[in-house]
């Protein structure tokens, strides 16, 4: 779901905002771009800091369509973002970077992600409504992704998809909580068998982890285990769902500080330690 934005002007960094009350931000919620508008939505898919001291979220590029402020870092807090269910709060944060939606929902494109700085007053939560993410998923001696720099940490490959590999995804969004295993690995976009619909773009997955429950009725449906990526797109393929893999996040972010040092948001995140 793109939504497009007529930006207005600012200038303070969401850091520099004036704390209010305290309100925790985690994986899998809803967040709007205009308080007018709730029902165009999409969702976090992971909250954390960056390199610099940042609290930052991540969700999908494609959410928005603007082509003036697409892929540049946007200082200015002229895109807002709202919890959707708590649009009274206020911002939880500011866009600072988006990739271009052109091309986007077709599967294919390795970049699809948002950045957004969140605010002083907020709290960082692994603990969403069905996943806990227990820091970034790193995969030894996997294929680096298509947008690491060379040598690829280990955090910057990604997950098999061939017959003799089982990796499966966990992935919460508005249908709950679903897990099944990765189909297909395109340049690092993830197909896999778990759903999701319209909204649920940016949304989290999760690697299960070997010999680690899944999410079922006895557990409250809930599961843990490393972020590997953000909810993408439905495609013309079976199965239908794409998801945009961590290790394209990190590998992109990591490559455009190294040409821009010290000035790329969420540059080196992590996912929050925080319950």
């Amino acid at each position: 779901m793109a939504v497009t934005m007529a930006l207005g002007a600012g200038t303070a960094s969401a850091a520099a905002q004036e704390p209010r009350q305290d309100k925790r931000v985690y994986n899998a919620m809803q967040i709007a771009f205009d308080p007018a508008h709730p029902d165009a939505f999409c969702t976090i898919g992971a909250v954390g800091n960056d390199d610099y001291g940042r609290k930052i979220a991540v969700s999908a590029g494609h959410c928005l369509s603007g082509p003036a402020y697409a892929d540049r870092e946007i200082r200015e807090n002229i895109i807002p973002v709202y919890h959707r269910q708590d649009i009274g709060y206020g911002p939880i944060g500011y866009v600072r970077w988006f990739k271009d939606p052109e091309g986007s929902m077709t599967g294919h494109l390795t970049k699809d992600y948002m950045i957004i700085e969140l605010v002083d007053g907020v709290t960082l939560s692994s603990q969403g409504p069905h996943l806990k993410q227990t820091g970034v998923l790193e995969v030894p001696g996997g294929n680096p992704s298509p947008n690491a720099l060379s040598p690829a940490p280990n955090s910057e490959r990604l997950l098999g998809a061939a017959w003799f590999n089982n990796n499966e995804l966990v992935v919460s969004g508005q249908l709950g909580v679903w897990y099944g295993r990765i189909t297909n690995n395109d340049r690092g976009v993830y197909q896999a068998h778990p759903p999701h619909k319209a909204g649920d773009s940016g949304g989290p997955t999760i690697w299960h982890v070997p010999g680690t429950a899944y999410p079922s009725e006895a557990n409250g449906f809930k599961a843990e285990g490393p972020w590997a990526g953000i909810t993408k797109a439905i495609i013309l393929s079976y199965p239908q769902y794409a998801y945009t893999s961590s290790a394209n996040i990190l590998a992109d972010l990591r490559a455009r500080d190294t040409a821009d040092p010290a000035d790329v948001y969420g540059a080196g995140f992590e996912v929050t330690a925080n319950p």
